[in-house]
């Protein structure tokens, strides 16, 4: 099915909602600047998977105002069930509909210099700090009409600062969650790790609704020499959803960044996960799980590029496809020029659960320099006959028998993840996903 992608909104449009939002001159600049590049530049090309017929431009911009609440308790189950336990509620931010409904930062935090907030306040409270970081680095607005059209539109988010030598050992959370019907989310989240400091930070993106929308969410990490980062994310988007989401970090000197996502929307989606290992020392490693059901087209990038030398990178993505689903698991992994000494390792693997399901892993090795070690390895295949009728003779269901395969296909992979509440969150995903 064609889509119409000419947007709808213009310049005076644009400058209208920045005015309204009270935002300085300079972010209002990188909107317009975001606009005008819009009709100029090309989609994304996510290798093997063709979006030019997706929904990216059809959606509500303006979304409708909500109010805050007083406590959690006053939230949607879903919402209270993504959040979990009482212990994870004292570094909580909630955003409904790209509005914060609900937000809290521990004292303690806050006399130590750390800045937990949405966007919006980051923007017009701390704005020198914001500006440092937004779209010049990490992200571009001008890589394609998608960054462009963020640029443009984002009107949600979350800002994270973490002064030297803090470390945070609670972990902060975010919930970014629309029930809007056609709904446009541009969410953007950047968080900043100053020399020697350490941050776990989770985020769950839900909706509610059966209409068309559109989520377009950019985030940027940056770990200065000796910091540590845990990323924690589980995007769990309805059907209706058509998402683009680009996570990308910067990792410094002899620093860390770990990489947990659970893809486990229902719509199409296009997801990059790109990792810049800048510092001698440096090191990342990205864990990627997802379940794909229904007629979901999905594409998944995970890309590590070593510039300094000793960095380590490792990849581990695992897919199950169900039904008619298909999905593309790209991992690239590429020693610099001068990266001497690095090393560089991924895995790819998926499971096609039908006929109609469609899976590919493509794992790929780019070495500049010669005094590295790499390796890789990637299967896709269909679910073992055998490993099905052994469950089955013993009185198990076929559905109940699937189910089990799944998560001892995914296991590995959830097991190793770093942040507990993300695996908690995540098994109780891809149990929907296999009902």
């Amino acid at each position: 099915m064609s889509v119409e992608t000419k947007l709808t909104f213009d310049k005076e449009y644009v400058q209208s909602f920045s005015d309204a939002r009270n935002e300085p001159q300079w972010f209002k600049d990188i909107r317009l600047k975001g606009l005008e590049l819009v009709e100029t530049l090309e989609l994304p090309k996510p290798d093997k998977t063709k979006i030019t017929s997706w929904n990216f431009t059809n959606f509500d911009h303006k979304l409708p105002e909500v109010s805050p609440v007083a406590s959690i308790d006053e939230l949607r189950d879903e919402v209270k069930g993504l959040i979990g336990e009482a212990s994870d509620t004292q570094n909580l931010l909630v955003q409904r509909d790209a509005t914060v409904v609900y937000s809290k930062l521990d004292e303690a935090l806050k006399a130590k210099g750390v800045i937990f907030t949405d966007l919006l306040t980051a923007v017009k409270e701390h704005g020198d700090l914001v500006e440092k970081y937004y779209m010049k680095d990490a992200v571009k607005v001008d890589e394609n009409r998608l960054t462009a059209l963020h640029a443009a539109l984002v009107n949600g988010g979350t800002f994270i600062y973490v002064p030297r030598n803090v470390e945070i050992e609670v972990p902060l959370q975010s919930v970014f969650w629309f029930d809007t019907e056609k709904a446009g989310l541009f969410n953007h989240v950047i968080i900043v790790a100053e020399d020697n400091s350490s941050i776990t930070y989770v985020e769950n993106y839900a909706s509610f609704g059966s209409e068309e929308a559109v989520a377009n969410i950019v985030v940027e990490v940056f770990a200065g020499a000796n910091a540590k980062v845990s990323f924690g994310a589980v995007d769990n988007l309805a059907a209706g959803v058509t998402t683009y989401v680009v996570r990308r970090a910067h990792v410094g000197r002899d620093s860390r960044v770990e990489w947990a996502l659970g893809q486990m929307n229902d719509g199409n989606t296009v997801s990059e996960n790109t990792t810049h290992l800048l510092g001698d020392n440096s090191w990342a490693d990205t864990k990627t799980v997802s379940v794909g059901r229904g007629e979901q087209k999905q594409n998944f990038t995970t890309q590590i590029f070593h510039h300094g030398k000793h960095s380590e990178g490792y990849i581990l993505k695992h897919g199950v496809m169900r039904e008619a689903a298909t999905s593309i698991f790209n991992g690239i992994s590429k020693i610099e020029h001068g990266a001497t000494k690095s090393h560089g390792e991924q895995t790819e693997r998926v499971l096609m659960l039908s006929e109609k399901a469609r899976g590919d892993a493509n794992p790929i090795l780019l070495i500049d320099e010669d005094d590295v070690t790499a390796g890789h390895a990637a299967s896709v295949g269909k679910i073992d006959p055998i490993q099905m009728f052994y469950l089955m003779s013993r009185g198990i269901s076929r559905a109940e028998a699937e189910r089990l395969v799944i998560h001892g296909f995914l296991a590995p992979v959830v097991g190793q993840l770093p942040i507990e509440s993300v695996k908690e969150r995540l098994v109780e995903a891809i149990e929907r996903k296999v009902k």
